[in-house]
């Protein structure tokens, strides 16, 4: 258990550390008007989730989904476990199901932006 645990924290740090430099490069290439970064994060993160689940599978390699799965996509970006989610209930021929999974996260996690910029603006003012 505690092997596994390191591997996510390395893992983890690589993907954060990845996420990072993305942030600093894109911006400075293609400006600061729009959040190229974060697209850009996630539309990989979520590429490259698919790839994974995939090889992972098909190769018996289900052993290097702690580190590569959660710890290095996990820390480059939780949108791609977020569309793995949404794309395993449709294929479970819940597509409404997956759409409400889908419009839900949306609308609570901006919901819960709101929210907590209110609190901690409440709390500085």
């Amino acid at each position: 258990m505690i092997q596994t645990l390191l591997s996510v924290a390395l893992g983890g740090a690589l993907g954060a550390t990845s996420r990072y430099l993305v942030n600093i490069a894109l911006p400075r290439v293609l400006g600061h008007g729009f959040p190229y970064a974060t697209m850009a994060v996630n539309v990989l993160g979520s590429l490259l989730m698919g790839v994974l689940v995939v090889v992972l599978a098909e190769k018996s390699g289900n052993r290097f989904a702690p580190f590569l799965m959660t710890g290095v996509l996990g820390g480059f970006t939780t949108f791609s476990a977020f569309s793995l989610d949404a794309l395993t209930i449709w294929e479970r021929g819940q597509g409404a199901l997956a759409a409400g999974y889908v419009l839900g996260s949306v609308a609570l996690s901006l919901l819960g932006i709101v929210a907590g910029m209110a609190l901690a603006r409440g709390w500085f003012a």
